[in-house]
């Protein structure tokens, strides 16, 4: 089985690798701390190979997505089809249900209130049993997408061709670690969430790095929740602000685009009036439904590209991976 190259597990020995070797996890830098190389800058991929500015983070991201556009975008606009579509599909049934209890009038019908009662929770069982599936499917979606991309980013990094088969070939033995990973640390957000919202945002930042520890290091899933610890241990305000901007970014561009379409919905069910069911007419669920595709399928990919790059930016400067990236790349004599 293929490796991403230029990455490695931290379990393997930490002996002098020779020429070309993928670097090893937890060599010393052989220059002072947060101090790049002398000479001049290494770039084999789409981002220079030393420690990273915001700028040249975010930039890096779209590079990647410009420059594997077939496997990022087509990857990301099928998986936002698919968990979108069959979310639209699994709510559609309930709509009638939802829209005629809502607009009835409980003074003017020959039903009990028990019987109202009766049909109302029908309804809204079926409809948030119809939700909760979306989300299962939009999870396992996100995952499978957020690890592929990692996969991609780590060859994009070095400038190294990869098809779809090879990054799958990589990406396949990580997938169920992974979905654990994503779901565990889900939960341990949400509970710190819940303890005041400090103490989530908290562990948000120090949980980030989970996905591409995993994947391109190819450790445990307790081994990743603490390399991304570590990694964000003496940066945790720097992290932050850039998953923040990342997320207003990914937030402003979902916007631009779904608006269009959710303002045709709104225009063809009527729903710039006082009627506040229009919003469950299927012609606007549709127009909305095929917004979040388009708006999907450019920040999924975005935001996790930000994420790998944050976290190769991370290693540069705490354990000198760029000496040893730029040796994978084929520049082991600088």
């Amino acid at each position: 089985m293929s490796e991403t190259p230029g990455w490695s597990s931290p379990d393997q020995p930490q002996n002098q690798p020779p020429q070309n070797q993928p670097p090893q996890y937890g060599q010393q830098p052989p220059y002072g701390y947060n101090q790049p190389p002398t000479g001049p800058t290494i770039k084999p991929g789409v981002i220079p190979l030393r420690p990273l500015a915001v700028g040249e983070i975010i930039d890096g991201a779209i590079k990647t997505m410009r420059a594997y556009p077939k496997l990022i975008i087509g990857a990301a606009a099928v998986v936002a089809a698919v968990t979108q579509i069959l979310g639209l599909l699994v709510s559609l049934p309930f709509l009638d249900d939802i829209t005629s209890m809502a607009a009835l009038d409980p003074n003017s019908t020959s039903l009990t209130q028990e019987q109202l009662e009766n049909q109302l929770t029908g309804a809204i069982t079926g409809f948030l049993s119809g939700t909760l599936l979306t989300v299962l499917l939009s999870l396992f979606g996100t995952v499978f997408l957020s690890g592929f991309i990692t996969v991609v980013v780590g060859h994009a990094v070095l400038g190294k061709p990869v098809t779809f088969a090879q990054a799958w070939e990589e990406f396949k033995p990580r997938l169920l670690p992974l979905l654990g990973a994503t779901l565990l640390s889900g939960l341990i957000i949400t509970v710190g969430l819940l303890l005041c919202i400090v103490p989530g945002v908290f562990l948000w930042v120090m949980l980030a790095l989970v996905t591409p520890a995993l994947v391109l290091e190819r450790c445990g899933v307790i081994d990743a929740f603490g390399r991304s610890r570590k990694l964000t241990n003496d940066a945790w305000w720097r992290t932050f602000g850039i998953l923040l901007l990342t997320v207003v970014v990914s937030w402003v561009i979902s916007w631009i685009v779904s608006l269009p379409f959710e303002g045709i919905g709104l225009a063809v069910s009527g729903g710039f009036g006082d009627d506040p069911t229009a919003v469950l007419n299927a012609g606007y669920l549709i127009l909305a439904t095929i917004g979040a595709i388009i708006a999907s399928t450019i920040t999924l990919p975005f935001t996790s590209a930000v994420t790998v790059l944050l976290y190769v930016d991370r290693r540069m400067r705490s354990e000198g991976m760029d000496i040893e990236l730029q040796r994978a790349a084929g520049h082991g004599g600088l």
